[in-house]
């Protein structure tokens, strides 16, 4: 699939609200945290799928998806860790974006309206880290460039999964509901100004 066509479904999940021009010069003079945290948030994912998958280890289609998507996420988490040692970056922590968390603050307490919104907030950290990289490829350097690209397909597939989980186990929910009011949120967290300069972070102060 080309990445024109993997995009076009993610633009259209993400209200087509898409990166602002300032973050993309934003995260050009800062590579350096760009992939600090880029490294993070491969380990986050891989986390956060293998927590799902034992927290509903008797759900085999979410099981066959999130043990794949740990295996995916694992593997990006040390490409990137190469990339960083071989352009002489000291590995650090980083402090959270508001990104993640802020979406996090809509996910209800209660089953399964909980199993749904994890699923539906995973879909949209996958679907924007995909328009992110997606955004990002014609002004990285060639090696760079070269490995986001081939992060798309796996991100966009990403995305997809939690969606088709989501409908899954919605149990009469109306899921593209809930997707509209979790939408409005991640469109703000990406539209308004942020202090912060993250990958997942806002229009940069």
């Amino acid at each position: 699939m080309t990445a024109p066509a993997i995009l076009e479904p993610i633009i259209e999940f993400l209200g087509h609200v898409t990166t602002p021009q300032a973050w993309i010069e934003r995260a050009l003079v800062e590579q350096e945290i760009l992939l600090l945290d880029h490294r993070v948030l491969e380990y986050k994912a891989a986390q956060s799928a293998l927590s799902l998958l034992g927290r509903h280890i008797n759900r085999p289609e979410l099981t066959a998806k999130m043990s794949r998507l740990v295996r995916e996420e694992l593997v990006h988490f040390e490409q990137v860790t190469r990339l960083i040692k071989k352009r002489g970056i000291a590995l650090k922590g980083l402090s959270a974006s508001r990104y993640a968390a802020g979406l996090r603050t809509l996910v209800r307490a209660q089953e399964p309206h909980k199993l749904i919104d994890i699923l539906i907030v995973g879909a949209f950290i996958e679907a924007r880290s995909c328009e992110r990289f997606a955004a990002l490829v014609p002004h990285l350097d060639a090696e760079l460039a070269k490995f986001y690209a081939g992060l798309l397909e796996s991100e966009g597939r990403h995305y997809q999964g939690y969606i088709e989980l989501a409908r899954l186990y919605a149990e009469g929910e109306d899921v593209e509901a809930r997707i509209a009011e979790i939408r409005a949120e991640e469109n703000r967290l990406i539209s308004t100004p942020d202090e912060q300069f993250r990958f997942h972070s806002g229009v940069p102060v």
